[in-house]
């Protein structure tokens, strides 16, 4: 059976050993006010693993520019550009 932790209006914080299917308390057992609430905080998670970030999520940004720049080329391929040549100036002698 879980433990769990009611708070009241007036700022009481309490536990309860109950079951699940047990209902809420009515009302705080030190200052008799209610309605009481559930206190819930998050659940610590650790994502361990050499493949979780490559196996689970998007491809990389870098792979994505390359599969828009050539509407010719195969997903994997990558084009390479064409170095340019400097322009020499022909002297008229």
């Amino acid at each position: 059976m879980p433990i769990y932790e009611y708070r009241c209006p007036n700022g009481h914080v309490f536990e309860l050993f109950q079951r699940m299917d047990d209902p809420p308390p009515g009302t705080c057992p030190t200052c008799e006010a209610s309605p009481v609430e559930k206190v819930l905080y998050p659940v610590a998670v650790h994502f361990k693993g050499s493949g979780f970030y490559s196996t689970d999520y998007g491809r990389s940004r870098k792979t994505a520019k390359e599969g828009e720049s050539g509407s010719d080329s195969k997903p994997g391929e990558t084009k390479k550009a064409e170095p340019k040549k400097p322009e020499t100036s022909k002297s008229a002698d």
